[in-house]
């Protein structure tokens, strides 16, 4: 299992627009159909893990974002509207523990923002950051990974151009597992 964070950005670093929207939405070669490579990255995934602030859009969606997919989603309260099962948790630590259980071998799709994917990147759970660079500078919104240090790790592990000007570049991400608990041997 590797747990893995997509996001695409503007080319100068935020991951929302100014008015708060995900950076994707802005950019003209998504809206006109083409996927980005997200597609290609859910297939090899059998689960989501992301903020409750994420996940709160979704339950009035009329249609559920993630129908393959088992989710997992940190939070102090569950949202009135969620379906059953969704394993929620207000400690990150503990949602871990019941994501590796409940894993069969795929890989999980860390969905979020700059909070979550900075919390689980401390607990040294983020095995790869994958970032869509679009053509394009919003000036102002919301930054990918404010609470980062330099010294976060990140490995280049591939790169390639994606329709429409923006440009896939994927790391993994080194550092310790410090504070968490063991895999299980099935999941090594």
């Amino acid at each position: 299992m590797q747990i893995r964070a997509r996001v695409s950005m503007s080319a100068d670093g935020y991951v929302t627009t100014p008015s708060g929207w995900p950076a994707l939405t802005a950019d003209p070669a998504f809206v006109s159909g083409q996927s980005h490579g997200i597609r290609e990255f859910l297939e090899g995934c059998e689960a989501a893990l992301m903020g409750r602030t994420t996940f709160e859009p979704a339950l009035t969606n009329s249609r559920w974002p993630w129908p393959t997919l088992d989710v997992f989603v940190l939070g102090s309260h569950r949202p009135d509207g969620t379906p059953d099962h969704v394993t929620t948790d207000s400690d990150p630590v503990r949602l871990l523990e019941k994501l590796r259980a409940a894993n069969r071998g795929g890989d999980v799709h860390l969905v979020g923002g700059a909070r979550t994917i900075g919390t689980f990147h401390a607990l040294g759970a983020l095995d790869s950051l994958e970032l869509i660079v679009l053509p394009m500078l919003f000036g102002g919104g919301t930054r990918l990974t404010p609470a980062l240090s330099p010294d976060a790790g990140l490995v280049l592990q591939r790169q390639r151009a994606l329709p429409g000007g923006a440009v896939e570049i994927v790391y993994s991400c080194r550092g310790s597992r410090a504070g968490l608990p063991a895999k299980p041997a099935s999941q090594r």
